[in-house]
């Protein structure tokens, strides 16, 4: 195929053959067939970090389900499961990097979902990397305190993994995904096993509390779900890679059922052993209670390092630091590609982000655009707080903007199956209706908790850390919902004729034609 400088797929004409979407693309288009179905596994699955969570997700959640955390969990775990019907079924017929982005825009005839969801995810891109940034700093002051008292070195690692991020998935996709992939199968590994031992050791300590809900705890344990929501905030990310993959349209959905199981093998029995192994210290020392968990030096490490020695502990944490570097390399791959797709379509950012670097085929000028703006965001955010409160003020509204991405794209796989599957007679009640439309009432109900118990947190307690806890979600809201509401609008009366063709690149169309 001959290659072309200049020019995007929004310059094809609606409607336009795959043949010439192809030519116009030229050298905006990414390397096709270049990793396989594991890359894809651990592309969502790295995105997770779950060795990470455990150091600081977990915590947030712990900090308000307590000892409920691992029913958190599994909540988490299975409107995440819920949300994967959505990509799962659209990825059968559409090959773009856009991903919830391009599947939303690509819904409607007018494509006014596009802007709106897009939005939402760059509400989630720009405050949820603070886990990679802000996570690492925050965990390694945890295990020393002579490095927590060097004033400001949590800024050099911030520079520290945000380089790392740039640099290996610059130099390629398989290159980051065999990474991500090789270490990821070492981590799931030390956490089950580590689990294991744990619950083992722990005994007669064992028991169903954890998996109940205490009177009047509703609203705590549904903020939980939002931080546990967050622990599996990725695991659709392999769709953001569709046009890199071999077989989108059958190792995607492939990808995506094993990197969800797998996320729930590594961080349900882990949540639980790191609630009962905490209540029961081993060796006969007084019993912890779990209100100091989120306000004690890394418990994960702690509980470890109880029940599996020094071996346990310095795995976990060598795995912990490897996580936010994985976590860190999976999300520059999503979001860059996201952003290149809106880019290539000329929804929210200038062409010139779609470009791709000539020799390595990776979209080099929207990594540096995201992390750059993600760094200056992280930096204000912890010189504020301090890292660690930083990190989990700005989750708190990532995990916001990412249900909203979910409720967008759930919103419109109905519309998509509505107006085009069901002249094929493919359309499906269960899976095109009935789940995405379940899925999202969850999503929101979450969302109205999230903002309940903060509201009540800052209330009961005046903090300007509780008060942070509360105005985060509720940018959340505005964000996605204000903003990109008027985005939306604007596209629909300043520019229709781009939103129309918002998302309608197929890679796989192409490569037929």
């Amino acid at each position: 195929m001959p290659e072309k400088e200049e020019g995007s797929i929004k310059d094809a004409p609606k409607g336009a053959s795959a043949a010439t979407q192809a030519s116009i693309a030229g050298t905006t288009t990414l390397k096709r067939g270049a990793v396989g179905t594991i890359h894809g596994v651990f592309q969502s699955f790295s995105f997770v970090g779950p060795a990470a969570d455990v150091a600081i997700l977990l915590v947030g959640t712990v900090g308000f389900a307590l000892l409920s955390t691992p029913l958190a969990v599994i909540f988490a775990w299975l409107i995440y499961g819920l949300w994967m019907i959505t990509p799962y079924e659209f990825s059968k017929y559409k090959t773009n990097a856009g991903s919830y982005y391009a599947y939303s825009a690509s819904s409607t005839t007018d494509g006014s979902l596009g802007p709106i969801t897009l939005f939402s995810w760059m509400g989630e891109n720009l405050t949820g990397q603070s886990f990679g940034i802000l996570g690492l700093a925050g965990f390694l002051f945890a295990i020393s305190s002579f490095i927590s008292n060097i004033p400001y070195i949590w800024v050099v690692f911030a520079v520290i993994i945000t380089v790392y991020m740039f640099v290996l998935p610059y130099l390629g996709i398989r290159i980051s995904l065999s990474y991500v992939a090789i270490t990821g199968i070492m981590e799931v590994l030390v956490l089950v096993i580590g689990a294991i031992i744990i619950i083992i050791r722990v005994g007669p300590g064992n028991s169903l509390t954890p998996f109940t809900i205490p009177a009047g705890a509703l609203g705590g344990v549904f903020f939980g779900v939002v931080f546990s929501i967050l622990d599996f905030t990725g695991l659709g990310t392999v769709t953001t890679v569709s046009e890199e993959i071999q077989e989108p349209r059958k190792k995607i959905r492939k990808a995506l059922i094993i990197a969800w199981l797998i996320s729930g093998v590594a961080l349900i029995p882990t949540s639980y052993a790191l609630m009962v192994g905490w209540i029961n210290p081993i060796g006969g020392h007084a019993a912890n209670l779990i209100t100091n968990y989120a306000s004690s030096p890394d418990p994960g490490l702690i509980v470890f390092r109880n029940y599996l020695g020094p071996i346990g502990f310095i795995l976990l944490a060598i795995f912990t630091i490897n996580s936010y570097f994985s976590y860190g390399v999976a999300k520059t791959n999503a979001v860059s590609r996201i952003w290149y797709s809106a880019a290539r379509d000329g929804v929210v950012f200038p062409g010139s982000v779609s470009k791709l670097h000539p020799k390595h085929r990776t979209p080099a000028n929207a990594m540096i655009l995201w992390l750059g703006s993600s760094f200056v965001l992280d930096i204000i955010l912890g010189l504020i707080f301090g890292p660690l409160t930083a990190g989990l003020v700005l989750l708190s509204m990532a995990g916001i903007s990412i249900i909203f991405v979910h409720v967008f794209a759930n919103t419109g796989l109905s519309f998509f199956s509505y107006s085009e599957l069901r002249k094929r007679g493919e359309s499906n009640v269960l899976y095109h209706f009935i789940a995405p439309i379940a899925s999202s009432i969850l999503g929101i109900i979450v969302v109205g908790y999230s903002l309940q118990s903060a509201f009540s947190a800052y209330i009961s307690t005046p903090t300007t850390t509780n008060l942070a806890y509360l105005v985060a979600p509720i940018l959340g809201v505005v964000w996605c919902l204000g903003l990109g509401g008027a985005l939306t609008l604007y596209y629909r009366s300043k520019k229709s004729d781009i939103l129309a063709k918002a998302g309608r690149y197929d890679a796989e169309a192409v490569a037929e034609a």
